[in-house]
C-alpha cells in the first residue's frame, strides 16, 4: 500500500469513527428555550426543525441538567416531557437536543440493578463495562418470517402450570391477577425455572420496600446471572414508562448473542398506565377507560419483541404479569394483551381465599404451545382432569344445599374423589422444591 491509499484507508476510518460517534451524541448542539412550564410537561421554542418524537432533551435547571424526552412536536414549538419530577427548568431556560435513546448493554451487566435509563443502582463499587454495539429501546420486532419455529418445552417446577400450561423456550405469557393474589409470589417462583442463561427482570410501578425483597429472598444465589431493571411507583410515568422497553432491548442483546433469555415484566399494566399518562400529556384523546389510542398500539409493539429470534439467535421467553383493575379480566388493557401473548395464566380471588396457591384457574388458563409440550397420552390425561373440575366446580352449590345424593351420577363421584386430592396435589409454595415432573408428583399423590 502507498502513501495515497493509506491516507485514504485512514480517512475512511477515521470517517466511520465520526459517524458512528455522531449517530449517539451529535457532534453540534442544537439549543431552544424554554416558553411554558406546567406540570406535567414543558415547551421547548427553536428545537422544532431539528428533533424527532423520542429524541432527548436536557433543560439546564439551576446548577444542574434535568433530561427529558419529545412527545410532541409542533411547527413552532416541541413538548418535553422529563424523566424527573418536577420540571425544574423555568421560562427562558436553555435546552438542547441529546439525542435519540440509547444503552450498551454488557455481558458484565449480569448481577446487577439498573435504573429505567440504564444507569447501575445499589453497589457503586462494581466496575460495569459499556458494550461496544448500542441498542435502542423502541427497536422494532423480528422479521415473522425469519422467527425460528417454537418446538422446546420448558420446565418452569411449579406443578399447576407444567401440568396444565406448560410454557416452551420462547413463548409469550401473561399472569392475569387482581391485587393481591399472589401474582408476584407466582413470578417469583417461575424466575427459578432451569436452562436460562440470562433472566431479565423489570419491576415497574412496584412498592420500593418490594424490591429489595424480591431480589434478596426470592431470587437468592440465583442472581448472577440476573439483571434487574427498576421503576418504583414513586417515579415519573416517562421512568414507568421506559423500565420495560428498557429490560426488552437488554433481553434482546443477549438474544442475539444465541442465549436463552427468560423476560419477567412486573407489570405490563403499569406501563400502559404510564403510557397513558404520557399520551395524554402530549394532548391525545381518551377512547377507552381514560386510554388514548397510542396505548394499544404500543403494548403489540412491544409485546412482539420477545419471543423467537431470527435463525441463529437465542430466544426471550415472556412472562407478563397483567393487573387487573377491579378484578375484571374483560377491561380494555387485559383483553388487549391476551389477544397478544401466546397464553394465559387466571389466579382467582375465590382459589386464593381457600388458600390454594398458586391460586390458579385451570378452566380458564390456556397455554397456545401446549401441543409441543405434551405427549397424546398427557394431552388425553389433562383434558380428563379439566372435566372433572369443570363437573366438581359446576355442583358446588348443589352439592352444598345437599341436592345430591352419591351414587346417583358416577362421573360425578368420581370427580367428588379425585379432585379435593388434585387441588391439595398441587399447593405449592416459593418454599417448596421445585417440581421436576409434575405428572408423576401428582398421579403418585392421587394413588395415596
Amino acid at each position: 500500500m502507498n502513501g495515497g491509499e493509506a491516507r485514504l484507508d485512514a480517512l475512511a476510518t477515521l470517517a466511520g469513527r465520526v459517524s458512528a460517534a455522531s449517530a449517539t451524541q451529535p457532534l453540534v448542539q442544537v439549543g431552544g428555550t424554554v416558553t411554558q412550564v406546567t406540570p406535567a410537561f414543558c415547551c421547548v421554542s427553536g428545537l422544532s426543525p431539528f428533533v424527532k418524537l423520542g429524541d432527548r432533551v436536557s433543560l439546564a435547571a439551576g446548577d444542574r441538567v434535568q433530561l427529558g424526552e419529545v412527545i410532541r412536536l409542533d411547527e413552532t414549538r416541541v413538548t418535553i416531557k422529563t424523566f424527573d419530577e418536577p420540571i425544574a427548568a423555568g421560562l427562558g431556560a436553555k435546552a438542547w437536543r441529546s439525542g435519540p435513546a440509547v444503552i450498551n448493554p454488557d455481558p458484565s451487566w449480569k448481577g446487577h440493578i439498573f435504573n429505567a435509563l440504564g444507569a447501575p443502582l445499589g453497589d457503586g463499587s462494581a466496575v460495569l463495562h459499556h458494550g461496544d454495539r448500542p441498542v435502542y429501546p423502541d427497536r422494532g420486532a423480528p422479521a415473522p418470517l425469519r422467527r425460528q419455529r417454537i418446538t422446546t418445552p420448558l420446565k418452569t417446577g411449579v406443578r399447576v402450570v407444567d401440568l396444565f400450561t406448560p410454557i416452551c423456550f420462547g413463548q409469550r405469557i401473561g399472569i392475569f391477577s387482581g391485587s393481591g393474589i399472589g401474582k408476584s409470589t407466582l413470578l417469583a417462583m417461575l424466575a427459578r425455572a432451569k436452562g436460562f442463561d440470562t433472566v431479565v427482570i423489570a419491576l415497574v410501578g412496584e412498592r420500593g420496600r418490594e424490591v429489595r425483597e424480591f431480589l434478596e429472598d426470592t431470587l437468592g444465589n440465583n442472581r448472577e446471572r440476573v439483571i434487574a431493571v427498576v421503576s418504583t411507583g414513586d417515579e415519573s410515568p416517562m421512568m414507568r414508562r421506559l423500565a420495560p422497553k428498557t429490560a426488552t432491548c437488554i433481553a434482546e442483546y443477549f438474544r442475539d448473542r444465541g442465549e436463552k433469555v427468560l423476560l419477567i415484566v412486573d407489570s405490563i399494566t403499569r406501563f400502559a398506565h404510564a403510557a397513558r399518562e404520557v399520551a395524554l400529556a402530549a394532548g391525545e384523546p381518551p377512547v377507552a377507560r381514560g386510554y388514548t389510542p397510542s396505548v394499544f398500539s404500543n403494548l403489540p409493539n412491544l409485546l412482539e419483541r420477545s419471543g423467537p429470534g431470527e435463525e441463529g439467535a437465542g430466544s426471550i421467553t415472556g412472562i407478563y404479569s397483567v393487573l387487573v383493575d377491579g378484578d375484571d379480566h374483560n377491561d380494555p388493557i387485559a383483553d388487549s394483551i391476551r389477544g397478544t401473548l401466546d397464553g394465559h395464566i387466571v389466579l382467582d380471588r375465590a382459589i386464593a381465599d381457600q388458600a390454594r396457591y398458586p391460586a390458579v384457574n385451570v378452566l380458564s388458563s390456556i397455554s397456545r404451545l401446549s401441543q409441543h409440550a405434551w405427549t397424546p397420552e398427557q394431552r388425553n390425561l389433562v383434558s380428563k382432569l379439566r372435566a372433572m373440575i369443570a363437573r366438581f366446580e359446576d355442583t358446588r352449590d348443589l352439592r352444598l344445599m345437599g341436592g345430591y345424593r352419591g351414587g346417583a351420577d358416577a362421573e360425578l363421584d368420581k370427580a367428588i374423589e379425585i379432585v379435593p386430592r388434585l387441588f391439595e396435589a398441587l399447593k405449592q409454595s416459593p418454599r417448596d422444591v421445585a417440581s421436576t415432573d409434575a405428572f408423576q408428583e401428582v398421579a403418585r399423590a392421587l394413588q395415596t
